[in-house]
């Protein structure tokens, strides 16, 4: 995965906060996922269009304090998982 790769939001999703926390729901699975504040964030990024993970790291970069190089790491590996629980998709535009 690099951070060129664009991806969306499936519309099998659904995502609500509750207690401080963004909790999505699989409707094709029927699972649940839970995301923190940066996840979350990320979460509403991609659900307003689709984002390349470039994009989202500067999006994060300026909304939160930490290292360039640790938000692309972390924003990798939740892409990585969001993507293999079929929650996000790449998107070829």
């Amino acid at each position: 995965m690099q951070l060129s790769d664009r991806f969306t939001v499936t519309q099998d999703v659904v995502a609500r906060e509750v207690g401080g926390e963004m909790v999505l729901l699989d409707l094709s699975s029927g699972q649940y996922f839970g995301l923190d504040p940066v996840g979350a964030r990320i979460w509403e990024l991609l659900s307003e269009r689709p984002h390349n993970l470039s994009d989202l790291c500067d999006c994060v970069e300026s909304e939160f304090d930490a290292p360039r190089k640790q938000i692309e790491a972390d924003l990798i590996e939740l892409a990585e998982q969001l993507r293999a629980q079929e929650l996000i998709v790449a998107d070829p535009a």
